[in-house]
């Protein structure tokens, strides 16, 4: 009987032991993807703000100003332009 006992003792410690361990794993693991979804959402944040930025930067009317201004380019004129069709 008093081995059965500290059979029963040891089981119901090392289940206890487990249950701990156990919650230990998922509060810390939670908490890590706590941390990654905040990750994700900055990442989001940031991603949408290049995307404005770059469309920003790829304006045609800016592209354009460039193009007059820093390279001295002009359009061609109208005896300049070629038209070619491609053959079928």
């Amino acid at each position: 009987m008093l081995r059965l006992n500290f059979l029963l003792i040891a089981i119901v410690l090392a289940s206890a032991l487990g249950a701990v361990a156990s919650q230990h794993k998922a509060r810390k693991l939670f908490s890590e993807l706590e941390r990654e979804q905040e990750r994700m959402r900055s990442l989001e944040v940031e991603w949408g703000q290049l995307q404005l930025e770059q469309s920003t930067w790829a304006a045609h009317a800016r592209i354009e100003k460039i193009a007059r201004e820093r390279l001295r380019m002009k359009p061609p004129a109208a005896g300049q332009v070629l038209a070619v069709e491609a053959a079928k």
